[in-house]
């Protein structure tokens, strides 16, 4: 998030991150990302840390204690996958010295520590050409191939807001005030039906993959999650990991059947196009969902707010155009 938390103490934050036991000395915002607030730490010896820290008011819209499950899960899982599975193309999070890879930070937040890497991130304004394609599909298959660790969440196809983005449709929410609530009120009641539509595709597809073997996922293998750093591909940002058919990555990454076929020949498995179709939509779908929660709230203009204006009114575009 390019915006600060005003309302985190970095004093506070700082002692935090003894339960690393490494000793930081200072830190630095990092206005990079989106969702989750970041943080550069270094040490007094010149020793580097990247900070996470996840807002669990917003993080999923499931309530505070579900996000925090659901965080732990998930960066445990990142964990087991880098230090047991040994794949080291993992950015996963560090333990602390009584083994925890998230701990508390006050009533709303939670951190996470990660090994400083130095690299060069994907650029998600760029088309990736088909050897940048290539690379990433064998990142996926050698992830989907793997056995997955007991902490792995296991994903359903349901939508994770879907009461939240009906009632929203029915406009039988209270929206409490903000200067996107009303311009996110009204884009929603004039793309309804087409919305309505869509979720309506969405359930006939979930019948079709109803069935599919899961593998691990990483859900958002995206060019801004992806890091270049010594000559190696690194995939970051593992908070979206769970068991899932796997098409929940691959339809944002395979353009061309080329790409499918090079995926199926790593893995034996054929990607399907209802699922490959599922997971785009879904995309959109949990999108809007997550913007509804976002300006339904009280709220401020900043160029956080504005960032995500522009992605609700994409989404919502494109699920009217396709």
């Amino acid at each position: 998030m390019r915006t600060r938390p005003e309302d985190l103490d970095e004093k506070h934050l700082l002692r935090a991150l003894d339960a690393w036991g490494i000793g930081a000395a200072s830190v630095e915002y990092a206005p990079v990302g989106f969702g989750d607030h970041h943080w550069f730490a270094a040490g007094a010896a010149g020793d580097e840390w990247f900070v996470t820290v996840a807002d669990l008011e917003v993080k999923g819209g499931q309530g505070v204690q579900a996000a925090l499950r659901s965080l732990c899960q998930a960066m445990d899982t990142a964990a087991a996958l880098h230090d047991g599975g040994h794949l080291d193309f993992v950015v996963a999070p560090l333990r602390t010295e009584g083994g925890e890879t998230v701990r508390r930070l006050g009533p709303r937040y939670a951190v996470s520590v990660f090994p400083f890497v130095a690299g060069i991130s994907g650029d998600a304004d760029r088309p990736q050409t088909a050897g940048e394609r290539a690379a990433v599909l064998d990142l996926l298959a050698e992830l989907h191939r793997q056995a997955p660790p007991a902490e792995a969440p296991v994903l359903d196809l349901g939508l994770s807001m879907r009461g939240l983005l009906l009632s929203a449709l029915d406009d039988e929410i209270r929206w409490e005030g903000g200067p996107f609530a009303a311009p996110a009120r009204a884009l929603l009641a004039e793309h309804t039906p087409a919305i309505r539509r869509r979720i309506e595709e969405y359930d006939r597809l979930a019948e079709d993959v109803k069935g599919i073997p899961p593998v691990l996922t990483h859900g958002e293998p995206h060019p801004g999650n992806l890091l270049e750093s010594e000559g190696r591909l690194l995939l970051v940002d593992w908070d979206t990991v769970g068991l899932a058919p796997p098409e929940r990555d691959l339809w944002s990454v395979a353009e061309t059947p080329e790409d499918l076929e090079r995926y199926a020949e790593a893995t034996g498995r054929t990607p399907g196009a209802p699922a490959l179709a599922l997971y785009a939509l879904r995309w959109d779908l949990e999108e809007v969902s997550l913007y509804i929660e976002e300006f339904r709230v009280p709220h401020d203009r900043s160029a956080d707010k504005e960032e995500a204006w522009q992605e609700l009114q994409a989404a919502v575009t494109h699920l009217h155009e396709t």
